[in-house]
């Protein structure tokens, strides 16, 4: 697995956690609970980009989120899902220097390895819906 992937997989992680630990990120930041054998500081580094990033831009990723849900509500999404949803918004609005189908198939396989069975499928459309509008503009 690469800096990258694993920098998504942790962030994925922290902003799942954030969810549920009244949105302080100064507990999860510091990663004392990331088998640190397996991450680099390159890893790190790109995970706390992408956590301060979608964190700091929350309320824009989930009006895009939600914009592009259709017949669901916000509140069902369950939160394994919004956490993916979360940080690949982030990545496709912010970070250009990344290809989108990139972003996209890393959102897929996080939510195959930790999501339901057919998570991926929802994951999949909204960030399409989202990534063509992005382009189109």
């Amino acid at each position: 697995m690469g800096a990258r992937r694993k920098g998504r997989v942790i962030a994925f992680q922290v902003i799942f956690s954030w969810d549920f630990n009244d949105n302080k990120i100064s507990d999860l930041i510091d990663f004392s609970w990331a088998n640190s054998k397996e991450i680099n500081e390159d890893s790190i580094l790109f995970a706390k980009l992408i956590i301060n990033g979608t964190i700091k831009n929350i309320v824009e990723i989930d009006k895009k989120i939600k914009k592009h849900i259709t017949n669901w509500d916000f509140k069902r999404i369950a939160k394994v899902d919004l956490a993916i949803l979360r940080l690949s918004t982030y990545s496709l609005i912010y970070q250009k220097d990344i290809a989108g189908n990139i972003i996209i198939d890393e959102a897929i396989d996080i939510s195959k390895e930790f999501s339901s069975d057919d998570s991926y499928r929802f994951i999949n459309g909204v960030l399409d819906s989202i990534y063509k509008e992005i382009v189109a503009k």
